[in-house]
């Protein structure tokens, strides 16, 4: 299985298109988007070529390609105005033994813990900051923004395939990664 991990898009075009191509060249068995997806939100500057409308529209032409969970910046609107489930908090599978509990980050982080047992994963966005944290009980991970990233990290996304993790840029360089 073949996993392709994004978060924050924050409703820009220019960026939902390079998440498009990505897709296409990434070839992932499914799309694992962790919220904020078309709304910038009042604490972020409005993010390159921002257009709800064509992120909604692009998105709509990914629907059997995504899974989504609801980002702090998402709403009911949203979610009619997309073709794929987007209000759930959280989700979650399991992959050789381990949890991996997906949300967006500002309900359950490394503060509020989800039920995890020793060796789970948290995949969350929201931060706009890639990280691979490992702590004594789980591993805490993020991709980072699509569109917003933060705190000097790059645009990018997390693939998943036979058991590693691995951080990319949107030039689909590696910088990081983690195996299971």
């Amino acid at each position: 299985m073949k996993l392709l991990f994004a978060s924050d898009l924050h409703g820009s075009a220019y960026y939902a298109e390079k998440l498009e191509e990505l897709i296409r060249n990434e070839a992932p068995d499914k799309t694992v988007l962790l919220g904020d997806l078309l709304y910038h939100g009042p604490r972020n500057d409005l993010p390159r070529e921002y257009d709800s409308k064509k992120v909604t529209a692009i998105l709509n032409g990914l629907k059997t390609q995504v899974l989504a969970v609801r980002g702090n910046c998402d709403a009911e609107v949203d979610q009619m105005v997309l073709k794929f489930p987007i209000l759930a908090d959280y989700g979650f599978f399991y992959e050789q033994g381990h949890m991996i509990f997906l949300t967006h980050g500002h309900v359950y982080h490394e503060e509020h813990l989800p039920m995890l047992k020793k060796g789970d994963i948290l995949l969350h966005g929201h931060t706009h900051v890639p990280v691979c944290r490992v702590h004594e009980e789980y591993v805490y991970m993020n991709p980072g923004s699509v569109s917003i990233p933060k705190e000097g990290s790059r645009h990018g996304y997390i693939i998943y395939e036979e058991g590693e993790f691995h951080w990319k840029d949107l030039e689909g360089e590696e910088y990081m990664s983690y195996k299971l």
